[in-house]
């Protein structure tokens, strides 16, 4: 019987960025450890598989196989004028899982990412052993006020504004200020600020990020939904991940969700914002590592 992801040779899985190129566009990924069912891991818009570096290597050593990409326009993938729609990004997985050799996985999406491997369960199915949806879009209508701002006409010019050296230095001093007393905000982590600095500084990276935003998001909020999708996973167990303090996705999507579906089990990372998997990464590697042996055992049973 076949395991979920099982490839067909061992590869270089030592995290080491990689490149595949196919059809003409480069995706960038990373892959950790060489056995056991294959997890997928799928960031979210603005972000790339770097997010992962937390949870990457503590869910390889679990026993699990973990591939962490960069979505087109994102990371060091390909940022031409394409598709940034859901759809094209969902092709673009189901594209690198066949380079890589792999048949299923259990996938795990956060925020865009999450619409996405709803996306992907949508138009490839059979790849789907099971789903993970962390602080997941595409499941109601609000997200915030300055992701609806920058999906405006003229945003480019104002996010190479935003992404200038003195800018950024003085927004990092105002991050450090708030942080000495006490005030965090994920917005203004110095991690958050790099992503920017590398993001927002070049044409083609900005651009990028501007088309796969305003595929989903608009002055008024989120306008793809993923809802009509859910009745694919009635049958698969679905796990839901949320942060109580979520300002970007409020957890009452992941309530809505979990509703919807006989088979979803919502655990609520208290305390957290929109990265659950970096405020409490051992909870989160214990409950993705549950899920894919869970998964796992019952593909092998087919």
């Amino acid at each position: 019987m076949a395991v979920v992801g099982t490839t067909t040779a061992f590869r270089l899985s030592s995290g080491a960025r990689q490149l595949a190129v196919m059809g003409g566009r480069t995706i960038a990924y990373r892959e950790y450890g060489n056995a056991g069912p294959l997890v997928l891991l799928i960031h979210g818009v603005g972000s790339n598989g770097d997010c992962w570096q937390g949870v990457a290597p503590m869910l390889a050593a679990g026993g699990v196989h973990v591939v962490s990409v960069d979505l087109p326009g994102h990371g060091q993938s390909s940022k031409d004028r394409g598709d940034y729609s859901l759809g094209s990004m969902a092709s673009a997985i189901r594209d690198l899982l066949d380079h890589l050799g792999h048949s299923k996985a259990v996938v795990v999406g956060h925020s865009l990412g999450g619409g996405i491997a709803m996306q992907f369960l949508y138009q490839y199915p059979q790849y789907v052993a099971g789903l993970v949806l962390v602080s997941s879009g595409g499941l109601g209508d609000e997200t915030r006020r300055w992701l609806r701002m920058i999906s405006l006409p003229g945003a480019s010019a104002v996010l190479a504004g935003v992404a200038h050296p003195a800018t950024l230095s003085a927004v990092k001093w105002l991050g450090r200020r708030l942080r000495s007393v006490g005030v965090k905000s994920e917005v203004l982590s110095a991690d958050a600020l790099d992503v920017v600095g590398e993001l927002f500084t070049e044409r083609d990276a900005r651009q990028a990020f501007l088309s796969t935003l305003r595929s989903v998001v608009d002055a008024k909020g989120q306008k793809v939904s993923a809802l009509g999708h859910l009745p694919k996973a009635a049958e698969m167990p679905v796990l839901l991940i949320w942060g109580d303090l979520d300002p970007t996705i409020p957890l009452s999507h992941g309530e809505g969700a979990a509703a919807l579906l006989p088979n979803g089990r919502l655990v609520v990372f208290e305390g957290a914002g929109h990265e659950p998997h970096a405020s409490d990464p051992e909870r989160f590697v214990e409950l993705i590592l549950g899920y894919a042996a869970a998964r796992q055992a019952a593909v092998g049973a087919l």
